[in-house]
């Protein structure tokens, strides 16, 4: 489990990674939506998109000649479930998350 936290809060560290997550709440997108709102190369957004990938916060779908991306809800249990040891921390849900995220872009 070790490793799998490590790879959900090394993916979750970066904030283009957590406005990318926040964006895919809504629905899922196509890779080239998702690359829209930022100032960077499509190949950035790539990058960024294959660690949360391997971090399994997201799958990668190609429908046609489109790949689209979905957020995989119950991708944070490990951490939550690590958090909670802490017993500081309650349960993270999605609507919660999304709140943190909007605070954390400025939205």
């Amino acid at each position: 489990m070790s490793t799998t936290l490590d790879t959900t809060f090394a993916a979750l560290s970066d904030p283009t990674r957590r406005a990318i997550l926040a964006m895919l709440l809504e629905d899922d997108m196509a890779v080239t939506d998702v690359a829209e709102p930022f100032a960077m190369s499509l190949a950035a957004i790539s990058k960024h998109l294959t660690i949360l990938t391997r971090a399994g916060l997201i799958s990668q779908e190609k429908r046609g000649r489109v790949k689209w991306c979905k957020l995989e809800p119950d991708a944070l249990r490990d951490a939550t479930i690590w958090m909670q040891g802490f017993g500081q921390f309650e349960a993270v849900n999605l609507d919660a998350f999304e709140r943190f995220l909007e605070e954390e872009l400025g939205r």
